[in-house]
């Protein structure tokens, strides 16, 4: 029986098939778009059973090419561009073929673990799983909040296990490919060695500057409460995933600043130190993103705790300072 990984070469899917691999499993799957041809990357120190385009995936799958074959589907692929304006593809890509996975995977009996995100709470100031908190902003929170709705009509009358992950701000390895939709910490490292400061947005939505607060989560434990879901396939449901803890953007920018010193034998410095030294810039914000931003965000983890998740999330600190070391490696 193989496990498929959809969006493998990917962030999240890359960290999902590394994690399989480091339980011994390699009948996998890696099912990607690889267009954009630098992802393959994130995949080179993996191992995979066969690699499969998106394409090719749905068509197999729909003349049934792989029934009784298929343990579990980490469904990770999407588009995750939250600037994207193209509505239609955003649908196609995000929305329907989710559809159809989910509909194979309630006929095969098959586990359906995907990505949903916290973009469906939009400019909500709670974040719990439930109806009326969310109110998406963009139409990629559009299209996850869309998915989640067909899922919680479908839980009811499902044998088989669906899951979905409200994934909140993501960070850590195989995130080079993203570009400007990599995480901060990422942006971070990159200016810190280019420009010798890091760079955050001025005040906005009556915060100080660096002052907006999110959930930031590490990736490795997002691999971890994915893997602690497939072991547990009685359990299904949406949940949050993050660390139920907002922090500032300020610490993610004093984490790196710290982290890129560690790397050079240099001592923490704090974030009025770094300010004083001007390792630190406040730029304007932008236009494009106004109407459309989380100012803050925080995971309920009730949900999770309840399902028998209870594990520790790294915070900021911890996280950052054990990817900015791989960075610095890799």
């Amino acid at each position: 029986m193989y496990i498929v990984v959809t969006g493998a070469a990917g962030f999240i899917g890359s960290n999902i098939v590394k994690a399989l691999n480091e339980r011994g499993v390699t009948k996998i799957i890696a099912v990607d778009n690889l267009t954009k041809a630098d992802k393959f990357k994130n995949l080179v120190d993996c191992e995979i059973a066969d690699y499969l385009d998106k394409e090719d995936f749905i068509q197999r799958i729909q003349h049934g090419h792989f029934d009784g074959e298929i343990e579990a589907i980490f469904h990770e692929g999407a588009c995750s561009d939250t600037m994207e304006t193209d509505g239609r593809y955003m649908m196609e890509n995000n929305y329907r073929y989710s559809l159809i996975l989910l509909d194979w995977c309630h006929e095969q009996e098959v586990q359906f673990l995907y990505a949903s995100s916290a973009a469906t709470y939009g400019g909500s100031s709670v974040f719990k799983e439930e109806r009326q908190y969310e109110a998406p902003l963009n139409v990629y929170g559009y299209s996850k909040f869309l998915f989640d709705q067909v899922v919680r009509k479908r839980l009811a009358e499902n044998s088989s296990q669906i899951v979905g992950f409200r994934y909140f701000n993501v960070y850590g390895p195989r995130e080079n490919h993203k570009g400007r939709m990599a995480s901060v910490a990422w942006h971070h490292f990159h200016q810190f060695r280019n420009e010798g400061k890091v760079k955050l947005f001025e005040g906005s939505h009556g915060y100080p500057d660096g002052g907006q607060e999110r959930d930031f989560v590490f990736v490795g434990d997002v691999a971890k409460v994915n893997l602690f879901f497939l072991d547990h396939p009685q359990k299904s449901g949406i949940f949050n995933l993050g660390t139920g803890r907002a922090q500032s953007f300020n610490d993610v920018a004093v984490s790196t600043v710290n982290g890129c010193r560690a790397l050079e034998g240099e001592s923490a410095l704090s974030l009025e130190e770094i300010r004083g030294r001007s390792l630190l810039e406040y730029v304007a914000f932008p236009e494009a993103l106004k109407g459309k931003y989380q100012a803050y965000t925080q995971a309920d983890l009730t949900r999770l705790r309840e399902a028998g998740y209870e594990e520790a999330f790294a915070s900021v600190e911890e996280g950052v300072a054990q990817y900015v070391k791989w960075l610095g490696q890799s």
